[in-house]
Parts: structure tokens; C-alpha cells; sequence
């Protein structure tokens, strides 16, 4: 799977000097895509459970068949990047998830499950292309000490996009006027089903268009080819002699040992997050205290304002009875805004300081912090969780651009496998699941997230060298 180097002696030293702003600016509205695209599944989810009227484990197949386009497509992806490069690989990806997009008009008209599935398998696979191009894309686009900055930007990008998607997405599928729900209601339940299933087809009409102008920009326009960006004749030295004898990207261990890095990475960001309501739940907080009852109200009057503006009531949330629900959505909500802020934050100090001893300070204090929570009883366990969303904020900044040094032509193959390893977060919350259920409760599942900050502090003080 080899192809040209990704640089030579002759261009490290003649190239000039130049500015990356406007791919930048387009690499980051992608990565707000990628966000966008990915967080309206949640909203997805629920509202296809009534349109198809499914049951609960049919409804899970939604983001199955959008994730498992992460670990099918990642292989194929890489191969096709080999033949095709960067510029039109990402071409290629637009117009794959605006395929996808438009096969909701059909799914929308009749209802068909089947072809709502198709849609999403569609609309994953294309980001997966884009993700495998535009990740190894962003790392080297610019000065190599500044890889984690940029990645931490496209980042902030990618978290914006995942946090104002539910938000439109509960505004056109969920927010309708009371009016209207009730002429729904009134309707025979065929009649109602096939109204709301017309609802999702605009959203997904509009992405369609987006998508296809987006390809048509990165069509027309001239990005820098990775074989023309610069770098010094050193680096571009000892790459040459690292590259001797390798035949795959697998041939290098720290490429292997980064895989699992984004593997476990993933798997701990997603399963913290999605288990935040249910840890809640378990540790039975008869009382909040007064700084998380003063959030709560702040955070559900700005929905409320929300709600007032497309007609509907407030909907007050109760606090002085503990820890409910909509109690826990407020800390979920206040995990991923940390991880946002994290990354924030992390712009400035990545072009400051070493990425890599920043990785092990974070993810040493998230083992503590997880492991803590474990020991801990009541709200101060939960929040010790949702501190975790800093720890994780510059992981994957800093994490990709160590794992794919190096690699020269394998670097697109090696960032297949690293984007293969997103089904992290898809199979280490099943086993904290099976582990709450059959191995003494949430407590022990919570064992799964800090074992895996101990690999992500190997791989930070270790497993990351370049043999």
C-alpha cells in the first residue's frame, strides 16, 4: 500500500516558506461536519422509534449502522486515498454522504426502516473517507510542533458542530407548536406517522445540497499537496532511514500501540458520557448542593427560552428532590462542554508546550480522577466524572500526530487503522454495560475507563517512541 514519500530532500530544502490559512479554514469547516452529522443521531434515534415504530433494539441499529462504517469502510478508505489522494479523496466523501442524505426522501416517503439504515451506512462511510483524509491532512499542514495545536482547532470545530446539531435537530423534528400536535394527534395513526416522517426529509435535503457545494468548492479549488509542504531536511532524514525495511504501516510498533490508544481514548470519551445519567442514578443523591441546584436552573432557563420561542411551555426541573433525569442531562451536557472547553484551552497551550508531557498529565489525572469516583460516594463522585471531559479534551490532538510520525507513504494507511479504532467507542461501553449488569453493578463497569487511562499513560510515556 505504498506510495510517493510525503516529502524529499529537495523540496525540505527549497521550498518557501507559506501560509495554510485557507485550507485550514476548509479543513475545520469539515471537522464541523463531522460534529454535525454525527450528534443528530441522538435526535435521530428517538424520533425514528416512533415514525417506524420500532422497539428498542431495533432502534440501536441506528447508530450501529452509522458506526460500523468506521470499522468496515477505514481499510478501504486508506487503499482508495493510495489511488485517488487527499484532495479528491475528499471529494469523494462529500458526494458519498450526500447520497446518503438524499436516500432519506424515499425512506421518508415510505416509511422503510430498511432504507433509513441504508442512509446512515451511506452517510458513515463517506466520513469515514473524509476523516482518513482529513485528519493525517491537518496533522502535517503546517510546522510538526504545531500538529497538536491544529488538530485541538479542527477539534473545537468538530465539538460546535455536535453540540448545535441536537439543539436544530430537537427544534425541526421535536419542536413543533402545540397546535400542531394536536392536529396530529387527531389523525389516524397512518396518516400521523407518514406527516412526521415527511419532517426529516427537509433536514437531510438541505444537508444534501451542503454537502454537494462543499464538493464542488474542494473540487475547484487548489489545496497544497502533501508532497509540497516543507519540512526540515533532519526530519525529513531520519524518516528516510526509518523507512527502511518497512513494508506496512503495522511494521511500526508505535503505530500499533497508537491504535489501541484511540481505541481505548474513544471508548472511555463515549462510555463516560453515555453511562453520566445512569452512575448518577446509582449512587441514590437524596440532595443536590447548592452550586449544582443554582447550574441546573441556569442551564434549563436558557432552554426554556428556547422552548418559549418556538411556543411551547417551560418545562421547570425539579432539584429539591435529588438527583433525577433531566438532573443528569444537565451534567452530561456539562462533561461534553468541558471536553469543547478543554480543547479551547488547549489551542493556545499546545503551540507552547510539549504535547507530549501534556498527554501524561491528563491522562494520569484521569485515572486518578475515574478511580477516585469509584471510592467515592454521592455527587461528589458524579462530578469527578464530569471533570474527566478536561482530561479527555486533547487526546486525539496530541495522540494522532504521535502515531502516524513517521510513517512517510504509510502514512495513509496508518491513518485508516487509527480511524478503525474509533469502534472503540462502540465496544467498550457494550462491555461497561455487560459489566453493570452481570458484574456487581456500575462501580466495577467504571474499572473498564480507568484501566484504559493506565494504557493511554503507557502509550504517553512509552508506547509513543518511534523505533
Amino acid at each position: 500500500m505504498a506510495t510517493a514519500p510525503i516529502t524529499t530532500p529537495s523540496t525540505a530544502t527549497t521550498a518557501p516558506t507559506r501560509s495554510y490559512a485557507g485550507p485550514m479554514v476548509l479543513m475545520t469547516t469539515l471537522f464541523f461536519l463531522f460534529g454535525a452529522v454525527t450528534n443528530f443521531n441522538g435526535v435521530l434515534m428517538p424520533y425514528l422509534k416512533d415514525v417506524c415504530q420500532l422497539s428498542d433494539f431495533q432502534s440501536s441499529l441506528i447508530p450501529f449502522a452509522f458506526f460500523a462504517a468506521y470499522f468496515l469502510m477505514s481499510l478501504p478508505a486508506g487503499w482508495a486515498l493510495n489511488r485517488i489522494g487527499y484532495q479528491r479523496g475528499i471529494v469523494v466523501g462529500l458526494l458519498v454522504m450526500a447520497s446518503g442524505a438524499l436516500l432519506f426522501v424515499p425512506a421518508a416517503e415510505t416509511r422503510a426502516f430498511s432504507l433509513f439504515l441504508g442512509g446512515l451506512s451511506l452517510l458513515g462511510a463517506g466520513i469515514t473517507l473524509l476523516q482518513v483524509a482529513a485528519n493525517p491532512y491537518v496533522s502535517v499542514l503546517g510546522p510538526a510542533r504545531q500538529a497538536a495545536s491544529r488538530i485541538s482547532i479542527v477539534g473545537v470545530a468538530n465539538g460546535l458542530g455536535g453540540t448545535l446539531s441536537p439543539l436544530v435537530g430537537g427544534l425541526l423534528l421535536f419542536g413543533s407548536t402545540e397546535l400542531l400536535k394536536k392536529q396530529l394527534a387527531a389523525l389516524p395513526i397512518s396518516q400521523r406517522l407518514a406527516q412526521e416522517a415527511d419532517l426529516v426529509r427537509m433536514p437531510y435535503v438541505g444537508l444534501a445540497c451542503f454537502l454537494t457545494a462543499l464538493a464542488l468548492l474542494f473540487f475547484v479549488v487548489r489545496l497544497p499537496k502533501l508532497e509540497s509542504i516543507p519540512v526540515d531536511e533532519e526530519t525529513d532524514q531520519a524518516d528516510a532511514a526509518l523507512l527502511a525495511g518497512r513494508h506496512s504501516a503495522l511494521d511500526f510498533r508505535h503505530l500499533v500501540l497508537g491504535v489501541g490508544a484511540i481505541f481505548v481514548y474513544v471508548g472511555v470519551e463515549v462510555g463516560l458520557g453515555d453511562f453520566m445519567i445512569r452512575y448518577g442514578q446509582s449512587q441514590n443523591i437524596a440532595q443536590l448542593s447548592p452550586f449544582t441546584q443554582v447550574l441546573v436552573q441556569k442551564l434549563n432557563a436558557i432552554t426554556d427560552y428556547g422552548r418559549f420561542l418556538i411556543g411551547q411551555k417551560p418545562l421547570p426541573i425539579d432539584t429539591a428532590h435529588g438527583f433525577t433525569a433531566a438532573v443528569g442531562a444537565v451534567m452530561a451536557a456539562s462533561y461534553w462542554f468541558g471536553l469543547m472547553v478543554g480543547r479551547i484551552v488547549g489551542i493556545p497551550l499546545l503551540r507552547r508546550y510539549p504535547d507530549r508531557p501534556m498527554l501524561v498529565g491528563v491522562c494520569a489525572m484521569g485515572a486518578v480522577l475515574v478511580t477516585a469516583s469509584i471510592f467515592t460516594q454521592g455527587e461528589t463522585a458524579l462530578w469527578l466524572i464530569v471533570l474527566c471531559g478536561l482530561c479527555n479534551s486533547i487526546m486525539w490532538p496530541v495522540i494522532f500526530p504521535l502515531a502516524i510520525k513517521g510513517l512517510g507513504p504509510f502514512t495513509k494507511q496508518g491513518s485508516s487503522y487509527l480511524i478503525m479504532a474509533i469502534v472503540g467507542g462502540a465496544l467498550l461501553p457494550l462491555l461497561m454495560g455487560w459489566l453493570a449488569t452481570h458484574g456487581g453493578g456500575l462501580r466495577v463497569a467504571f474499572v473498564v475507563p480507568a484501566l484504559c487511562y493506565l494504557y493511554l499513560l503507557f502509550y504517553a510515556l512509552r508506547g509513543y517512541r518511534v523505533r
